[in-house]
Parts: C-alpha cells; sequence; structure tokens
C-alpha cells in the first residue's frame, strides 16, 4: 500500500464546493487543499462521474460548467482510478465480503487499486479497515485531517 495517498469519496468533493454546506464545507476544503498541497490526492473516474451530477442537480444553485470543468480540471492532477471490466468484478467480491452496496464496494477498490491506505468517506463506516484501507470522516474526527 502507498502511505502516501489518500482518496476522497464523492461526498467530500461536493461538500467543498456547496456554498451551503457551512463548516461541512471548510472542513472539507481544509482536506483537500491538505492533499493538493502534499501531492498525496487520490480518486476515481467514478468519483468524478458522481461529483459532476451531484454538482448540477442538488446543488443549489448549481455549480456553473464552466467552474464545474475548471474543478476537474484541476483534480485530473491527482491519481485517478479508471476501471476496466474486471475491476467491476473485483467490487462485486467486496460488496458481497463486507455486505455494502456495489458502488461503495468499487470506490474501495478504486482506493485499494491506488494503493491508498485512507479513504475519506462520510457514507462508509469510520475506522472501518477494508483489507489496508481505512476509512476516516473528516466531519466526525476532525483531529483525523492531519495524518502523520
Amino acid at each position: 500500500m502507498n502511505a502516501e495517498l489518500e482518496f476522497i469519496d464523492t461526498n467530500i468533493l461536493y461538500y467543498a464546493h456547496d456554498r451551503t454546506a457551512g463548516e461541512r464545507r471548510e472542513k472539507a476544503k481544509s482536506l483537500i487543499g491538505r492533499l493538493e498541497e502534499e501531492e498525496k490526492g487520490a480518486l476515481s473516474i467514478q468519483v468524478l462521474q458522481e461529483f459532476a451530477v451531484t454538482a448540477k442537480l442538488k446543488a443549489k444553485p448549481a455549480i456553473p460548467l464552466k467552474q464545474l470543468e475548471e474543478i476537474i480540471e484541476d483534480l485530473s492532477d491527482w491519481m485517478v482510478f479508471c476501471p476496466q471490466p474486471y475491476d467491476v468484478i473485483e467490487a462485486l467480491k467486496i460488496g458481497e465480503r463486507y455486505d455494502i452496496a456495489f458502488w461503495d464496494a468499487m470506490i474501495i477498490h478504486a482506493a485499494k487499486e491506488l494503493e491508498a491506505t485512507v479513504l475519506w468517506s462520510e457514507d462508509l463506516n469510520a475506522g472501518q479497515n477494508y483489507g489496508g484501507v481505512v476509512v476516516k470522516n473528516p466531519f466526525k474526527e476532525p483531529e483525523a485531517l492531519r495524518i502523520p
């Protein structure tokens, strides 16, 4: 596993750009800023897709297309996992092993494939270790934002 990389889930990315998210926005922005500065950020095509859809449909007001393009272009400098058919099978196995939804399993698989040891997410169980990838929730564990 790559002790340097930290994977972010869609919700972290969304909150960083949601003007109505208050303290969650600040914490998500701080985390993403640190990951950018330290060049430790990782995500997947799935995260980018989910973010794009959520930013257009859920955000009030919707994030303008030009700004959305800039965000996605900036994130393209991160380690980005691009799944293949084999990865779907692996995610199915993870989902069955841990009794979790397929899309969550795909996020975990992506983090594992990029050799990230931390997965920042609000949706998964904080502290849970999924085969070497440990989930951290920056909204419940503010001290976790400072990983040695």
